[in-house]
C-alpha cells in the first residue's frame, strides 16, 4: 500500500497545481482574454490564437521553451527551437515575403504621395525612443521597444535580434502584436478626434490604371534603392520585393501560392505560439515590461495622429482632394488599418469608399517601419 500511495503521491505532485505561482495564473487569465478577443470578436485570430495558446502552454509548462542547458537530458524544449528561429531573424525575414507575395502596390503606385503618409505615421517610433530613453532604457533596448510603434511585430522581433535584445524580444512582439489585432479599437478615437465630420465624409477620385510592367518594376527599384542606401534592411524589405515580384511577374504562380498560403501559415504559427511562449510570469509580470507595452500604447498612437494630421495637411494642399482618414493607414498593421480607415469613413457616408486609397499609405507603412528599423541600425553600426 504504501508504494501505491507514493506512487499516487508523485502523480499528484506532478500536476501544475503545485507549481504555478499567482502570476501565472495571471498570465493564463491573459491568454483566455486574448483567445475570446480572437475567436468571439476576431480582432486578428491569425496572430492571437497562436500567441495566446503559446501564452498559456508556456505558464502551464514553462520547460516548453526552456533551453538545452535547462533540462537535465541536454534537450531543449519544443517552442525552444521555434523561438530561435525568431532570434535568428528567419521568421520575420519569411513573413516579409509572405506579405509581399499577398499586397497588391498599386494603389501606392498610383498615388506616390502615399509615401508622405506612410511616412509621417513612423514619427511614433522616433518620439517613442526619446520617451523610452527619458524612463531608463539604453540606446538599443529604446530602439527596439519604439518599433513598436509601427505596429509591425516581424520587424520588432528582427530588430531586437539585431541590436542584441533578445531579453526584452517576447514583451515587445507581444506589445506589437496585440497593438495590431487592437487597431479597430484603439484607432477610431484618434481618427476622429483629429478629423472634423466633413473631412471624414470626403470622397477620393478612383485611382488611375497600373499597368504590369510598373507593378514588375517596382520591387526590383525599391529592393535596389533602398538596399543600397541602407543594406541591413535586405532581410526585410529584399524579402517583401521578392514575394510581391513572385506575385506581379505572372511567370512564378506556384511561387506566388506557396509563399502566401502555405509557407505564410506555417510560419506563422511557428512565430506566434513562440512569441507566445516568452510570455511566462516571471518573464513578463515586471516594470519593465509595463514600461514597454506603455511605451508601444504611446507610440502607435503618436504614429496614428501624425499621420491623421498630416493626411489634414495634404488635405489642405490639394484643396480637399486628399481624406486624412487615410494617413491612420500609413501604420504597418496590412490590412486592418486601411479596413478602418474605410469603416470610420463609411460611418459619415455609407457610400464612401476609401479602403484602396488607404492601402498606399498602409503598404507605404510597411516600407517605412522597416526603413525605421535600418536607420537604427545604421545609428548603432550594425
Amino acid at each position: 500500500m504504501s508504494y501505491v500511495g507514493e506512487t499516487l503521491s508523485n502523480l499528484l505532485h506532478q500536476t501544475a497545481f503545485f507549481n504555478l505561482t499567482w502570476g501565472n495564473y495571471v498570465m493564463i487569465l491573459v491568454a483566455f482574454v486574448f483567445l475570446f478577443l480572437a475567436i468571439k470578436k476576431g480582432f486578428e485570430p491569425l496572430l492571437l490564437v497562436p500567441i495566446a495558446f503559446g501564452m498559456l502552454l508556456v505558464n502551464i509548462y514553462p520547460d516548453i521553451i526552456a533551453s538545452p542547458e535547462e533540462t537535465s537530458n541536454g534537450v531543449g524544449g519544443l517552442l525552444y527551437y521555434f523561438y530561435s528561429l525568431d532570434e535568428w531573424s528567419i521568421l520575420p525575414s519569411l513573413i516579409f515575403m509572405g506579405v509581399g507575395a499577398m499586397t497588391d502596390f498599386g494603389p501606392l503606385i498610383a498615388n506616390p504621395m502615399s509615401f508622405l503618409l506612410g511616412a509621417a505615421a513612423q514619427f511614433g517610433i522616433f518620439g517613442a525612443y526619446f520617451m523610452a530613453i527619458l524612463l531608463g532604457f539604453n540606446d538599443k533596448a529604446a530602439a527596439a521597444v519604439s518599433i513598436i510603434g509601427g505596429a509591425d511585430g516581424p520587424t520588432s522581433i528582427f530588430l531586437a535580434g539585431k541590436l542584441g535584445q533578445t531579453g526584452l524580444m517576447g514583451p515587445i512582439a507581444v506589445a506589437a502584436y496585440s497593438y495590431m489585432a487592437l487597431v479597430p479599437i484603439i484607432q477610431p478615437p484618434i481618427m476622429k478626434l483629429f478629423t472634423t465630420k466633413e473631412e471624414r465624409a470626403i470622397k477620393m477620385q478612383n485611382l488611375r490604371p497600373v499597368s504590369k510592367l510598373e507593378k514588375i518594376l517596382f520591387p526590383i527599384v525599391v529592393t535596389s534603392v533602398v538596399c543600397i542606401l541602407l543594406p541591413t534592411t535586405a532581410p526585410l524589405v529584399g524579402m517583401l520585393m521578392l514575394g510581391n515580384l513572385f506575385r506581379e511577374s505572372g511567370v512564378v504562380r506556384q511561387l506566388s501560392e506557396t509563399a502566401s498560403n502555405a509557407m505564410m501559415y506555417i510560419v506563422v504559427i511557428l512565430l506566434g505560439t513562440s512569441v507566445g511562449a516568452t510570455t511566462s510570469a516571471e518573464a513578463f509580470l515586471n516594470i519593465t515590461t509595463l514600461k514597454i507595452v506603455a511605451l508601444g500604447l504611446i507610440a502607435f498612437m503618436f504614429g496614428t495622429a501624425a499621420g491623421v494630421l498630416f493626411g489634414k495637411l495634404m488635405c489642405k494642399v490639394t484643396g480637399g482632394k486628399i481624406n486624412p482618414l487615410i494617413g491612420s493607414a500609413g501604420v504597418s498593421a496590412v490590412p486592418m488599418a486601411a479596413r478602418v480607415s474605410q469603416k470610420v469613413g463609411a460611418e459619415e457616408d455609407p457610400t464612401n469608399f476609401l479602403l484602396m486609397h488607404a492601402m498606399g499609405p498602409n503598404v507605404a507603412g510597411v516600407i517605412g517601419t522597416a526603413v525605421a528599423a535600418g536607420v537604427f541600425m545604421a545609428i548603432f553600426g550594425i
